[in-house]
């Protein structure tokens, strides 16, 4: 499900003048990647009462803005170990608001067809997305490159934004509950393939 280097090549090329126009404004990458975070909690709060489509909207808005700042870094020369560990961080937290505000909204919501199940799908979910980003960081931390997976943060954004986006909820909050669940499969399905993707390569355990 990793977004395809096509997709990936025609984002940026769309991405680029606004790359070009922060670069000439002189905003800063770490401002970018604040901006980003306060967006994806804007988003969160929105979900979190009952405002799907906007929830939507600006979870998607904060994932073009997760993009931005890592091209202004770059193309300025501005990529700091700091910068990257205040992003990770961000990011963590964007991850956790927004299944926060799902759950809040499944929890709360008129007429949610399953609203206990569709929470606990929530807390798998984060549990699972954070695992997800730990198993990566771990594996880095041990020298390794580990983005092998089916689901990393960009897929969540966009499979969570883009349907929601144009359908809401669903009737009973059905499809909402389905997005989150698919993504929750999917992440510990990304933990898997990530720890036997080490256990592979590290010689099966030998230490």
């Amino acid at each position: 499900m990793q977004l395809t280097a096509a997709a990936q090549e025609g984002y940026k090329a769309t991405t680029r003048p606004v790359t070009a126009w922060l670069i000439r404004a002189g905003v800063r990458p770490n401002t970018i990647t604040t901006v980003g975070a306060l967006v994806v909690i804007a988003s969160s709060v929105a979900f979190g009462f009952g405002a799907v489509r906007l929830g939507a909207g600006l979870l998607l808005f904060s994932g073009i803005l997760d993009t931005l700042d890592g091209d202004v870094a770059r193309a300025t020369g501005q990529t700091t170990r700091f910068g990257a560990f205040y992003d990770s961080t961000l990011d963590r937290v964007g991850d956790g608001a927004t299944f926060i505000g799902v759950a809040a909204f499944l929890l709360t919501g008129p007429s949610i067809r399953f609203p206990v199940l569709g929470a606990v799908i929530c807390m798998v979910a984060v549990l699972a997305s954070l695992l997800v980003s730990y198993a990566r960081a771990r594996a880095e931390g041990l020298g390794l490159d580990c983005k092998v997976g089916l689901v990393q943060r960009a897929e969540r954004i966009i499979l969570i934004g883009v349907p929601t986006l144009f359908v809401g909820a669903g009737p009973g909050g059905l499809v909402l509950e389905a997005i989150v669940a698919l993504l929750a499969l999917g992440s510990v399905i990304t933990v898997v393939q990530r720890f036997l993707y080490v256990y592979r390569i590290t010689g099966r355990g030998a230490t």
